[in-house]
């Protein structure tokens, strides 16, 4: 004869079912975080600076994939040390997952078996164009988006060499008068970036506004615009990607072709 289950337990197995199948839903992040030491020379650890709002940080919800690190794609992490890359790489916002900048390194290590790849997260969800032009605090991140990027981008050039920018930033700015200044805006700041790190002819790539954005059409052709006034600079195209439910963020699997067609871009412009 079965006893009965008490109320109690019945109620312990309960919540202890619901918790496994919530746990199953999670997006995989990992738990585990491994700082890693430079192996090579200055020259041939080569960093990249990821910039932008919430689409270069990454909304993607990782899988496993997404968390298995290499020893040659390292990031520099909140507090200023390097670490093996995982996703999420970027810290901005809890919400941060798959962007761009982990299948761009792994696509620029297959070209040069010698060098390292350093990753420089400074990303923050939601900033607009005017957060990066000037000094000036975002509250939803609760920082200062342009001399973020530019502190962390300098203790990255102790160990290594600035070799590009990758940007991804727009979704703010397309209210008709802020498109309308975008192209201008943008070209300004390739070259504040570059002034403020004197090199003149600091690799800039751009991503466009994923096509099923509705702002994709009005923003888009001012930063293929910008590109007529500058050297150095590429854009890359962010056609058939897939949004996640929010209609605004690139899914996790478009993340990883964008980071693929952001190195083909940095490809035609990085100095061997």
């Amino acid at each position: 004869m079965k006893r009965k289950q008490s109320p109690f337990r019945m109620l312990a197995l309960l919540v202890l079912a619901t918790h496994a199948l919530y746990a199953q839903q999670q997006p995989v992040i990992p738990q585990n975080r491994e700082k890693a030491a430079i192996k090579v020379s200055a020259k041939k650890f080569h960093v990249y600076l990821l910039a932008g709002q919430s689409n270069m940080a990454g909304r993607g919800i990782p899988e496993p994939q997404d968390t298995i690190g290499n020893p040659r794609i390292l990031a520099l992490n909140r507090d200023g040390e390097w670490e093996i890359a995982k996703d999420p790489v970027h810290f901005d916002k809890t919400a941060a997952g798959v962007g761009p900048g982990l299948s761009f390194a792994r696509e620029m290590i297959k070209y040069d078996p010698d060098i390292v790849i350093g990753l420089i997260p400074c990303a923050a969800g939601g900033s607009g164009m005017e957060y990066w032009l000037h000094d000036k605090f975002w509250e939803q991140t609760r920082s200062f988006p342009w001399n973020n990027a530019i502190l962390r981008a300098r203790l990255a050039m102790k160990d290594g060499v600035l070799k590009g920018i990758l940007w991804h930033q727009g979704e703010a700015d397309t209210a008709p008068d802020k498109a309308a200044a975008y192209s201008g805006n943008l070209a300004q700041l390739v070259n504040k970036f570059r002034q403020a790190f004197r090199i003149p002819d600091l690799p800039f790539v751009a991503g466009e506004l994923a096509d099923f954005h509705k702002g994709a059409a009005t923003l888009n052709p001012t930063i293929h615009d910008a590109a007529k006034s500058l050297q150095f600079f590429a854009v890359v195209r962010a056609n058939g990607f897939a949004a996640l439910p929010d209609g605004i963020h690139i899914n996790a699997a478009s993340q990883r072709e964008f980071g693929r067609r952001y190195a083909v871009a940095m490809r035609s412009l990085v100095k061997r």
